[in-house]
């Protein structure tokens, strides 16, 4: 499966993007997608997940009710909706795919196939 992100760029605080995470090459029936993002000088961190096959969904505490996760299946493809985006929002946004349990799933470690990546700055 590869997987690509795109959609980043430069907006405002207080405005909105919609980043996606286009799959080809195979189906992602049965992965959970995540998105996760790297900051300069930072370590990547958890975003968002939500399981490809079914409605379990959930964000980080860091955009929760900010950024909302969502797939179109029709579109192989998963968005994250950022809303009220805050300088510190400012990134390199990463999807990824993987077959472990949903429990596990915040982990990037377990994630076998990722998107290039999606840089998303946010002037203030």
């Amino acid at each position: 499966v590869q997987l690509q992100a795109f959609g980043g760029g430069l907006v405002q605080a207080g405005y909105s993007l919609r980043i996606s995470c286009a799959a080809s090459g195979g189906t992602l029936s049965g992965y959970t997608v995540g998105w996760f993002r790297q900051a300069p000088g930072k370590e990547r961190e958890f975003v968002a997940r939500i399981k490809y096959t079914g409605g379990s969904a959930s964000v980080a505490d860091s955009v929760k009710g900010r950024f909302t996760i969502s797939k179109d299946t029709a579109k192989s493809t998963v968005y994250l909706q950022m809303n009220s985006l805050k300088p510190e929002d400012t990134a390199v946004y990463y999807c990824a795919a993987t077959r472990v349990v949903w429990s596990s799933s915040r982990d990037e470690a377990y994630y076998n196939y990722w998107g290039q990546g999606t840089e998303v700055t946010v002037s203030s």
